[in-house]
């Protein structure tokens, strides 16, 4: 059902070294690359991987803040290792309440003003909105100490520096852990991986610019510590372009838009309301995402019936290159630069310097699907995944297929690729979905994403 695209861009070699942890080589698709398992037992190993550390700060308190800065915290403890984890955060936050509940402090020295915590750790978590790191990237570089590293869970600050002719500071090392889901999650696993080891979010890793060869084991110790079952290898450049793209791609933008499509379609031959948001929204937050976590997409086309089988090829036949068009518009968009510049201008217009919003972004939740999914949800039965509708698995399937073609031919990576375009959608954000909703997802994700979702929604 799908056609190969010529021209391939050849994958980036991503191998490594590590003193700390044991790498591994598997093969994907016949390529081979480099992983490190985590896992609970890998604790010990910590105090090593963080050698030269004494205080890890981590900036912000949003998305991923309180669940990496909780699980290093507790992860340096099991390892019984002294190293302070401090939250930095700028005066007058709201933020400083929230953690404190959840036991940073001012008189244990965990919690401070940003810029103090800057210039007296050694390893600086980057973990504010990408609006406020391009206007602040500066200040956090003047006041890093030499030969500190500077950590980023998300490679925009890369793009942005780039679309400037800029870069960082030479004498920092620079890395990156990406943790491949939802900052709640990261925690909420990471506390199951108490009982299961090895639950937990993958994550991806980078070292960008290293100054004592202290960069790559210091990444993966971050990573496992965070819980991390798999870290496997990308650069920075790769991660913000897989990125910014998949989610607004199939992790986010393209299912808000694909739902609301079909809704209409179903709505208007015939189908209630009810059954048209059972048939779309659940159907792909539920069943089909189960699916293809345990068994895989082909498991989706399978379990149909003759009829239903049919009418999938319909619908793949009618989406696969009409959604490829739109994903290979948005990469380059995103591999341009232009989707960062408008991001970054997009955050100026909706906060001022003081923080007050001036022109806050509109929510999606009281249109009329989204109503209908509430009165849904609070009907559902307990442990409800929905029917399995053929033409709506058509269209979604085609979808994760023709994002998976677009980044195997720029080049990506087999592991990145099946984490944007896969993982992170069928078992991270999918069922938090099937859970809330997907317009309070859309609606409490980060400016960056809500800024995509919205535009490529529409297209698609």
């Amino acid at each position: 059902m799908v056609s190969s695209v010529p021209s391939l861009k050849p994958m980036i070699s991503l191998d490594f070294e590590t003193s700390v942890f044991k790498k591994e080589k598997v093969s994907l698709a016949g390529h081979e690359e480099y992983i490190v398992r985590g896992g609970r037992d890998l604790f010990h190993l910590l105090p090593d991987a963080f050698k030269g550390i004494k205080q890890i700060g981590v900036l912000g308190w949003g998305s991923q803040g309180p669940a990496q800065a909780q699980n290093l915290r507790d992860s340096l403890a099991e390892a019984k290792s002294d190293i302070k984890v401090k939250i930095g955060l700028r005066k007058g936050s709201r933020s400083f309440a929230e953690a404190r509940a959840a036991g940073f402090t001012e008189e244990n020295g965990t919690l401070g003003d940003i810029w103090e915590t800057v210039s007296g750790s050694d390893l600086v978590l980057l973990l504010i909105s990408d609006a406020a790191q391009a206007d602040n990237y500066e200040k956090v570089f003047s006041r890093m100490k030499p030969n500190s590293i500077l950590g980023l869970s998300h490679g925009f600050l890369l793009g942005h520096l780039q679309s400037m002719g800029l870069d960082f500071p030479k004498n920092i090392s620079v890395i990156a852990v990406c943790p491949k889901g939802m900052g709640p999650s990261v925690r909420r696993l990471y506390v199951q991986g108490k009982e299961v080891n090895g639950a937990g979010i993958n994550s991806s890793f980078a070292v960008h610019q290293d100054v004592d060869g202290r960069a790559t084991d210091v990444a993966l110790g971050w990573s496992v510590a965070l819980g991390s079952p798999f870290t496997f290898a990308t650069t920075l450049e790769q991660e913000y372009k897989s990125d910014i793209f998949g989610e607004r791609g199939i992790l986010l933008g393209a299912v808000h838009g694909i739902v609301e499509s079909l809704f209409r379609r179903y709505t208007e031959n015939g189908m209630s309301e009810d059954d048209a948001y059972k048939n779309t929204v659940e159907c792909i937050t539920g069943i089909i995402s189960k699916t293809i976590s345990t068994k895989g997409m082909l498991a989706v086309y399978n379990s149909l019936t003759p009829e239903g089988k049919k009418e999938f090829e319909a619908a793949y036949s009618a989406s696969y290159y009409p959604c490829m068009d739109i994903l290979y518009e948005c990469y380059e968009d995103v591999a341009s630069g232009s989707e960062i510049r408008s991001v970054v201008l997009a955050g100026r217009r909706f906060y001022e310097k003081e923080g007050l919003p001036t022109f806050p972004m509109g929510k999606i939740d009281q249109t009329r699907m989204w109503k209908v999914g509430e009165r849904v949800r609070a009907t559902r039965p307990a442990g409800d995944l929905g029917p399995l509708h053929p033409f709506t698995a058509g269209v979604y399937v085609a979808l994760m297929m023709a994002q998976i073609e677009i980044l195997r031919k720029k080049g990506h990576s087999y592991s990145e690729i099946i984490n944007e375009s896969l993982i992170e959608s069928v078992d991270s954000l999918n069922p938090f979905m099937h859970a809330r909703g997907v317009s309070f997802m859309v609606d409490n994700c980060s400016t960056t994403a809500r800024l995509g979702i919205k535009k490529m929604g529409t297209s698609f």
